[in-house]
């Protein structure tokens, strides 16, 4: 079949005229390609699945009522652009709450429709063609991705065991620092685990004042914090004057796919980032940012996710490290990264975290994620399916008698 006439047509952004030509595919589509075969080779082989990572309930009962009264009024079917005062507010109330920072609901709190649109809107608030986006790896690749759509360049900060999980700001050459425009960085960390210290992020602050450079804080994991309280980047002294921190409700409130989030900080990167809204989308609706409003309201919700997943990830630990994993409790998020297997017992190599993940799921039925980005390593997710205490424990006991036959090697 011969190229349509607009093959030539399309952005060189996302290829150009070799656009639909290439193979090459995004990590998650793998995985999610890698568990349909999977179940369609083996349906009687039952699939381990600590991949994607997405919570396995729905949101708390009292905040699917609130939904349910607010779908019913006539004045919430409008348009919401910019975010309704009573989810601002309410946003505004938890940074208080749980992080002792006093924010203007009007100016310095805007709602998104998930974190994911705002890292994609936030590069158009700042880069130009030649402009880099510092962005640690592996991690999110939203906004990078939109920071080369507008010319940008990505310059990328390995997080290694080495470094503690940490982006080394030191290690940036000057020739990138002078083009920098932003630095994104996203603690508690996806996938390592990482939590931040006040310390570090005094060091950002001071990092984004000499270079002139505007932080982004993915806070998408804040309330899922196990070695300390959950902290905020604006927590620092002078993080108002640099960035802003995104905030989500679909980890710590159970309300993935509600696709409600919020960006706070500094009120002239929030108005920039509302203007940018203003062209792209019209807002949540506001039953949904009204439901959003009494989530955030109830302190107990997150506690409660905190607790489970604190529990799953001891479980995960303690069976991993039987089969011979070097593993330890994350900080937070509710990820578990650990070293790939080179070997296993029969004597199969592999060179790649990608490689055993596909082995994994291909002759197992069990899946991760795999990252290749500062080394070879594996994320397990705690978000298994899972009715209760005794279902967990039977879903570790099977984890732990596959994972014994293969044999890992380290």
């Amino acid at each position: 079949m011969s190229d349509p006439y607009f093959q030539t047509l399309f952005a060189r952004r996302i290829g150009g005229p070799d656009y639909g030509k290439g193979g090459e595919i995004y990590k998650f589509e793998k995985i999610k390609r890698a568990k349909r075969r999977a179940l369609a080779e083996h349906p009687e082989r039952r699939l381990l699945d600590f991949g994607i990572g997405e919570n396995d309930e729905p949101a708390d009962p009292a905040v699917r009522r609130v939904l349910a009264e607010e779908i019913e009024k006539p004045e919430n079917r409008g348009y919401a652009d910019n975010g309704v005062a009573e989810f601002k507010a309410a946003a505004a109330r938890l940074m208080l709450r749980e992080f002792g920072v006093r924010l203007d609901p009007a100016t310095e709190i805007n709602h998104c429709i998930g974190t994911k649109t705002a890292l994609a809107m936030l590069p158009a608030v700042l880069i130009n063609p030649g402009d880099v986006a510092l962005m640690t790896v592996p991690g999110y690749p939203v906004a990078g991705t939109h920071a080369k759509y507008y010319g940008g360049e990505v310059h990328r900060l390995p997080l290694s065991a080495e470094n503690d999980f940490l982006p080394n700001l030191d290690s940036i050459p000057a020739d990138v620092l002078r083009r920098a425009k932003m630095l994104v960085i996203n603690y508690p960390n996806s996938p390592t685990g990482k939590t931040a210290t006040g310390k570090f992020y005094a060091r950002v602050v001071e990092f984004a004042k000499t270079n002139r450079v505007v932080v982004v804080q993915d806070a998408a994991h804040a309330m899922l914090s196990y070695d300390r309280e959950p902290i905020s980047f604006l927590q620092t002294p002078g993080a108002r004057e640099v960035g802003v921190e995104v905030h989500s409700l679909s980890k710590g409130w159970n309300m993935i796919g509600w696709r409600m989030g919020w960006v706070c900080g500094h009120p002239l990167l929030v108005r920039a980032l509302a203007d940018v809204k203003d062209n792209s989308d019209s807002g949540q609706f506001i039953a949904i940012q009204k439901a959003a409003a009494a989530a955030l309201d109830d302190a107990d919700i997150p506690r409660r996710t905190r607790a489970k997943y604190c529990r799953r990830l001891e479980k995960l630990v303690a069976a991993l490290g039987r089969c011979g994993f070097d593993c330890r409790m994350p900080g937070g998020t509710y990820f578990l990264y650990t070293r790939s297997p080179r070997a296993i017992a029969d004597g199969s190599t592999f060179a790649t975290a990608e490689e055993f993940a596909q082995y994994l799921i291909a002759e197992h039925s069990i899946c991760t994620v795999p990252w290749d980005d500062a080394g070879a390593f594996l994320r397990f997710s705690a978000t298994y399916e899972a009715a209760d205490e005794p279902a967990e424990d039977e879903l570790m006991a099977e984890t732990e008698r596959r994972l014994r036959e293969i044999g890992p090697r380290f």
